[in-house]
């Protein structure tokens, strides 16, 4: 069958097949502590390398390493800032989904009430 004579239903499949494959694969990425860090600092603007070392208090070559995974994976960009490298998050998208996930922890923790 050619993709012209698929039934609408299979193409609706494919997508939402699709949509939940990149969704896993973002939470997966997201569910490293440092790189949760990482994008959790990001979401409060852009940084450089050595703030966000200082801010999620992991080894400098590892939070190169780690945003050279965010990178690849299209979560965050990169611009030149004279000799330093600035980071910052691809789309407010992923800053309000950490947030969320930060939110959830909060509740747990504290042992909050559910809501909506």
């Amino acid at each position: 069958m050619s993709p012209g004579t698929r039934p609408a239903g299979a193409h609706d499949s494919q997508v939402r097949g699709d949509r939940l494959e990149v969704a896993a694969s973002v939470l997966a990425l997201l569910a490293d502590r440092t790189r949760l860090a990482l994008m959790e600092r990001l979401g409060r603007g852009e940084a450089d390398v050595t703030t966000l070392t200082e801010a999620c208090g992991a080894a400098r070559p590892s939070v190169s390493q780690h945003l050279a995974k965010l990178r690849l994976a299209g979560l965050v960009t990169t611009r030149k800032d004279g000799r330093r490298v600035v980071y910052a998050l691809r789309h407010g998208h992923l800053r309000r989904l950490v947030d969320e996930a930060m939110n959830v922890a909060d509740h747990e923790i504290g042992s909050l009430p559910p809501h909506d």
